[in-house]
């Protein structure tokens, strides 16, 4: 066969499979109080930081958006609406109401959500005291097309703020029940594609991320996507009170999903205009599905 010829086959070849195979974008975002009216625990949040979180988002131009730290609903409106000037009009959204009246999980979606399984009532016993996982789980199935699914579970664990029963325990306790969720989904198809993410509030080296991920090796193990930014980073969030930079934010990906990833489109947004939007940066998984 000529070179020529043989050029022509793998290029047909290489432009059938493109055909048959399109990239999802999803980004998990904390949005750092995103309040329009004063709350007990936090302020109105600047128009300079709402802007500049638009910004941000408009550059990732997700297919998908995980949402942390999102106000009430109205707050939620208002921020589609904001999304939509920017040119992101997304035809699907999940909001979860729990436990705590102020901070929210939310997602935005360009495809369509087939099914939502939230998770808004989840109590445990922390020192004999009865609790609540505060922002409950998100739980949401996206239609990929060609009859595939994606199910994405959604969290935002206790923060590092002391409780009196000890911030480490609530989400040592949080992390379990969210397990036990995933699990449950398992349970009903071990072969789900499953993408779960959030604001963990801890580094990989702690309990609960260990229980989040599960048994190496195992079935329903959920890997931890090792993202970075373009010069190497990892840190996703900066505590300005401890003056400390650190990887709390997470995507974790089961075995059926794995090989959908494209880890090459995996990263941490690195942006020169993050801190004027969040004391977070987003976190970004990229899926190769069929069309």
């Amino acid at each position: 066969m000529g070179a020529k010829r043989l050029a022509a086959l793998v290029a047909l070849c290489f432009g059938l499979i493109s055909a048959q195979a399109r990239e999802i974008v999803f980004a998990s975002y904390n949005l750092k109080n995103y309040f329009l009216q004063r709350h007990e625990s936090g302020a109105p949040k600047p128009e300079v930081e709402i802007a500049a979180l638009v910004q941000i988002i408009a550059e990732i131009h997700p297919d998908i958006l995980g949402i942390c730290e999102m106000g009430s609903r109205s707050d939620f409106d208002d921020f589609r609406a904001r999304l939509v000037t920017a040119g992101l009009d997304y035809r699907a959204a999940e909001y979860v109401e729990a436990a705590d009246p102020e901070r929210h999980l939310a997602l935005l979606s360009r495809l369509p959500i087939s099914s939502r399984q939230p998770v808004t009532d989840a109590p445990f016993d922390a020192n004999g005291h009865r609790e609540k996982v505060k922002r409950g789980f998100l739980d949401v199935t996206i239609a990929t097309g060609s009859g595939k699914e994606l199910r994405l579970v959604g969290a935002h664990l206790k923060s590092k703020r002391d409780t009196p029963d000890g911030e480490a325990l609530i989400r040592r306790h949080e992390a379990h029940l969210f397990r036990e969720h995933l699990n449950a989904i398992f349970s009903q198809n071990p072969n789900v594609q499953l993408l779960a993410y959030g604001d963990c509030n801890d580094t990989c080296d702690q309990p609960p991320i260990r229980e989040i991920t599960g048994q190496r090796g195992s079935p329903q193990y959920m890997a931890d996507l090792p993202l970075q930014d373009p010069v190497g980073d990892r840190w996703t969030h900066f505590w300005d009170a401890a003056d400390i930079y650190s990887r709390i934010d997470y995507i974790f990906a089961s075995r059926a999903l794995l090989p959908h990833i494209i880890r090459a489109k995996c990263s941490v947004y690195r942006s020169d205009h993050w801190e004027a939007a969040s004391d977070h940066r987003p976190v970004i998984a990229t899926l190769r599905v069929p069309d």
